[in-house]
């Protein structure tokens, strides 16, 4: 019987960056000395939040400056809404389309996002997400924010099996110099010890982290072992999740139950108990630069007419800590 939770379900609902080689260890790091720059962004998931005419109009309406975009099995792009447009990667024409209005329109594309099933169709996830890292690299798209979500396996088969198809991943996409991105969420990859054993046995400085910033705490883990957590993985972060929980003060500290009263608790970042200008300081020491995308799971709790300032709001707040 399987019994993983993962946390959504809980809740009920051509310019690649190189393989690293020498200066710096992984990719989405700094040069020595360079500029930083990271980008705020949007899951695409909000986009239909927002009320304007197409997806272009409601990033400007919020002022998000990125947005990760998810693919279909078919490579269709669909949360990408804009009149007569169907946007998709699935050829050299679409993905030129895509490029051209995300340019025009002064986005960048930080991640794609692909939710995969590893272990129930290994052989479909490596050609797909293949695909996807060709279509990454020709965007300029520097990461793929990816599932390592146990199916039908668990515990030890499932770690093997994880580590033998991320191998396989790993090798088919090498050309593309795109990074992987496992997100930590559920029952599996919020545990550090598995993450950890996962990029040793892996051994690829592409395969890294979306760091999603309230998974951890809703998996039990207590509010200060958070930045310890965040510390320990900035080195491997090629991509983020933006969002928060605010706890009740006598249960912040304590190892609560995993997912415990996230309904009822998660709220917009700025309201939340994680302190954002001591995430940002953390991943800048580790040379981090790609994007801060936000991802609200409380927007259900606001009205609908609510829900687009609730966003513009979280993204200035990310805006004001990067000065």
């Amino acid at each position: 019987m399987r019994t993983t939770i993962t946390r959504r379900r809980f809740v009920g609902t051509s310019l690649g960056l190189a393989a690293a080689s020498g200066v710096w260890p992984l990719l989405g790091r700094m040069a020595e000395g360079a500029e930083e720059k990271l980008v705020v962004g949007l899951r695409d998931v909000h986009l239909r939040e927002i009320g304007e005419k197409d997806c272009w109009s409601s990033l400007r309406g919020v002022g998000a400056e990125g947005v990760e975009v998810e693919v279909a099995d078919d490579l269709s792009l669909p949360n990408l809404v804009s009149p007569g447009t169907n946007y998709s990667l699935a050829d050299e024409g679409s993905i030129a389309k895509f490029a051209a209005d995300a340019k025009a329109a002064g986005v960048k594309i930080p991640a794609l996002f692909t939710a995969n099933h590893f272990d129930s169709r290994p052989e479909f996830e490596i050609d797909w997400v293949t695909k996807v890292a060709r279509a990454a690299k020709t965007l300029g798209t520097p990461a793929i924010r990816i599932d390592v979500v146990p199916g039908k396996t668990a515990g030890d088969e499932f770690q093997k099996l994880a580590t033998e198809t991320l191998k396989k991943l790993v090798a088919a996409t090498e050309a593309t110099g795109v990074a992987l991105a496992i997100e930590n969420h559920g029952d599996t990859t919020n545990r550090p010890e598995f993450l950890e054993k996962l990029f040793k046995e892996v051994g690829s400085q592409r395969l890294g982290l979306t760091l999603d910033t309230a998974n951890f705490y809703w998996f039990g883990h207590p509010l200060s072992k958070l930045y310890d957590l965040y510390e320990s993985l900035a080195p491997r972060v090629h991509h983020t999740h933006i969002k928060s929980i605010k706890y009740p003060e006598a249960s912040r500290e304590k190892r609560r139950a995993m997912g415990w009263e996230y309904d009822k608790y998660c709220c917009p970042i700025y309201e939340g108990d994680i302190d954002f200008r001591r995430v940002v300081t953390i991943l800048r020491k580790a040379g981090y630069k790609n994007d801060l995308c936000v991802e609200d799971e409380s927007l259900s709790k606001f009205p609908a007419k609510a829900r687009r300032d609730v966003l513009s709001k979280e993204v200035r707040h990310l805006k004001l800590i990067l000065g």
